[in-house]
């Protein structure tokens, strides 16, 4: 089987759900979907739209399958105009790279947890003072809350 047809594993399974209810308890529905083609990530997103009352439809992007963080920022900057929040469905090392890249501002401890590691389902919430997603650019957000499907396991807030 190759890497992009493999399925999420029953972990991966497990922790897109959680996220996803943490997601539904916190009001972070977000406007727009843009997720990667690979089978896993599709899973993944299939699950934590399960735990949504209202979840959007994802477009499917290969170009996010194993993409730089130049290549998922142009996604983000492709988003239509009159969405408030868009929600990136992808691989690592990519979005590490490009939630740090963008980064500038927020919690200093989550920033540290964040820079050391993106682990598998992480939840990255950044928030730019733009207009539109063409705005977008490094060093141009502030972190909202890093969340783990690990850290989220005694969640009860």
């Amino acid at each position: 089987m190759s890497d992009h047809a493999r399925p999420l594993n029953a972990r991966g399974t497990t922790a897109a759900e959680r996220i996803g209810a943490y997601m539904a308890k916190h009001h972070l529905v977000p406007d727009t979907v843009v997720c990667s083609t690979a089978q896993r990530t599709r899973d993944t997103w299939a699950r934590v739209a399960q735990q949504l009352t209202d979840p959007p439809a994802a477009a499917f992007e290969r170009r996010l399958y194993d993409a730089s963080a130049e290549k998922i920022l142009a996604a983000v900057k492709d988003a239509p105009e009159e969405s408030h929040s868009v929600m990136v469905v992808g691989h690592n090392p990519g979005l590490h790279y490009l939630a740090t890249l963008l980064i500038a501002a927020g919690d200093v401890e989550q920033r540290e947890r964040l820079r050391e590691k993106l682990p598998t389902g992480g939840l990255v919430v950044i928030d730019f003072a733009v207009d539109a997603w063409d705005g977008v650019h490094p060093q141009g957000g502030r972190l909202d809350r890093f969340v783990s499907p690990r850290s989220l396991e005694d969640d009860t807030a």
